[in-house]
């Protein structure tokens, strides 16, 4: 397996340099996928690059609102997705057809929207949002109603922290929402020298549980900063794997067994190569919808 994956990155660079290509991979990428990336990060992260850019050809090691979210920013580059089948079963909580049908109940409510959505719901929305800028932004707009669209527990954990009003979504990570507050009790008796950092999809009274509550990014500084040698981290597995190759002298365990989500760990070394060898699967954007989706996430980098 070593010198496959060996003769597999080799091929990954010679190509990659051919097609004058950017490798980006999510923080919940499979280890050997990260370390082949030229960057790993969260969604808010990714975007930054995907948007600046040179590279002709962007393969988003991801799921499929993610290369979307490349192809909107960046439509004059080829966007490949490994795995096509790749998706995200929070996104596919709320259509666009939906989300107009609620904008009509709620007229006067500023449509704020999680990057974890298609494109279509993007146009259908105000600004985008990651769960590391989302607080931000919310409290960057000059409306007091806020229909938050499609992830219940991060609108939660704003609404915990603003005056707004929010309206939630009832929508929901399945990775992030197996894990109860039960499970924080069990790894703190498992683990009771560590702090138990969460993501804020987790369920709100997981949040209250733990010590604190960032993004991919925020667990990630965290760490590096903190004067903690044992963590406790609740969010998907794979930043697990980042964490130790950043911090190899402190302890890291995951706070739930359940915390896998099959759809990031469908990529792998073989199917980026296939990607940019045969130049396919290719993320586009239809024109109209772009346009519309493209304003949102450029409001969210202007406050941002």
């Amino acid at each position: 397996m070593r010198e496959q994956n060996a003769q597999l990155t080799e091929k990954i660079l010679k190509l990659k340099e051919e097609r004058n290509a950017v490798i980006l991979a999510h923080n919940y990428q499979i280890g050997e996928v990260q370390d082949i990336a030229d960057y790993v990060g969260d969604s808010f992260g990714l975007s930054r690059v995907a948007a600046d850019t040179d590279a002709d050809v962007i393969v988003f090691c991801g799921v499929h609102f993610m290369a979307e979210g490349a192809a909107i920013l960046a439509p004059e580059k080829t966007v490949l997705l490994p795995e096509i089948l790749a998706g995200c079963p929070m996104a596919d909580m709320v259509t666009a057809d939906a989300l107009r049908e609620k904008k009509k109940e709620h007229p006067n409510a500023t449509v704020v929207t999680y990057v974890n959505s298609s494109a279509a719901v993007k146009a259908e929305s105000d600004v985008c949002v990651t769960s590391s800028n989302a607080l931000n932004v919310v409290n960057s707009l000059d409306t007091e109603e806020i229909l938050f669209v499609p992830d219940m527990n991060l609108g939660s954990f704003i609404a915990d922290r603003t005056d707004k009003r929010m309206i939630m979504w009832e929508g929901y990570c399945i990775t992030h929402h197996r894990v109860r507050a039960a499970d924080v009790d069990a790894a703190r008796e498992r683990h009771p020298d560590a702090v138990v950092v969460v993501h804020p999809e987790c369920r709100p009274e997981v949040v209250k549980k733990a010590d604190h509550a960032f993004s991919t990014g925020g667990i990630l500084k965290f760490a590096r900063e903190s004067e903690h040698k044992k963590l406790i981290i609740g969010t998907e597995m794979g930043l697990i794997h980042r964490l130790e190759k950043e911090n190899p002298e402190k302890e890291f365990y995951l706070l739930h067994q359940g915390l896998v989500c099959p759809n990031m760990k469908y990529t792998n070394l073989e199917k980026v190569a296939a990607a940019l060898e045969n130049m396919q699967p290719v993320i586009t954007v239809d024109d109209e919808v772009r346009e519309g989706a493209r304003r949102a996430l450029e409001r969210m980098l202007a406050v941002s």
